[in-house]
C-alpha cells in the first residue's frame, strides 16, 4: 500500500465527507464492526482471557525521576544470615560491595550484628552512624 505524501484532510477543505460518502463517513471498519463497538462488549472473554490490566488507571511514572534500589540495615542482616549476600575477607575484615548486587542507597533501618565495610553509591546518615559505632566502615563510591 502506497503511504501518502500529504494528508487527505488539507486536499479535501471545504467537502464535507472528504471522499468518504454520504452515508458512514470512514466510521466502520468493515466486519470488525462500528465505534460502539469495543472490548466492553462482544470481545469481553478475549479481555478475560488475555487482556490482562486492560481497563483502569495504570498510573504515571515521572520519566524525569531516578530509580534508586536501596536496602536498610535489617534486610542487610537477613540477607547475609540467609548466604544471599556473601562477605569477602580481606585482612580481618569483612567487606560488602553493595553494587555488585544491585542496591545503591543504604538506608539505617535495623541494625547488624558485626562490624563490616560496605561500598556503596550512597548512604543515610543514621546508617553511617550505626555502622561507625559497630566499628565498620561505608565507602561511598559516587562520584556526586
Amino acid at each position: 500500500m502506497v503511504v501518502r505524501k500529504e494528508k487527505k484532510s488539507r486536499k479535501y477543505r471545504g467537502y464535507r465527507t472528504h471522499g468518504w460518502g454520504t452515508k458512514g463517513q470512514h466510521r466502520d471498519r468493515g466486519k470488525e464492526g462500528g465505534r460502539a463497538i469495543g472490548m466492553h462488549k462482544e470481545k469481553w472473554s478475549w479481555l478475560v482471557k488475555y487482556g490482562e490490566g486492560w481497563y483502569g488507571k495504570h498510573g504515571f511514572r515521572n520519566p524525569t525521576s531516578k530509580l534508586v534500589s536501596s536496602i536498610n540495615l535489617r534486610m542487610l542482616q537477613n540477607l547475609i544470615d540467609n548466604g544471599t549476600l556473601k562477605m569477602v575477607s580481606e585482612g580481618g575484615k569483612n567487606i560488602i560491595d553493595l553494587e555488585q548486587y544491585g542496591y545503591d542507597k543504604l538506608l539505617g533501618g535495623g541494625t547488624l550484628s558485626q562490624p563490616v565495610i560496605i561500598k556503596v553509591k550512597y548512604a543515610t546518615e543514621k546508617a553511617m552512624e550505626k555502622i561507625k559505632q559497630l566499628g565498620g566502615e561505608i565507602i561511598l563510591t559516587s562520584k556526586e
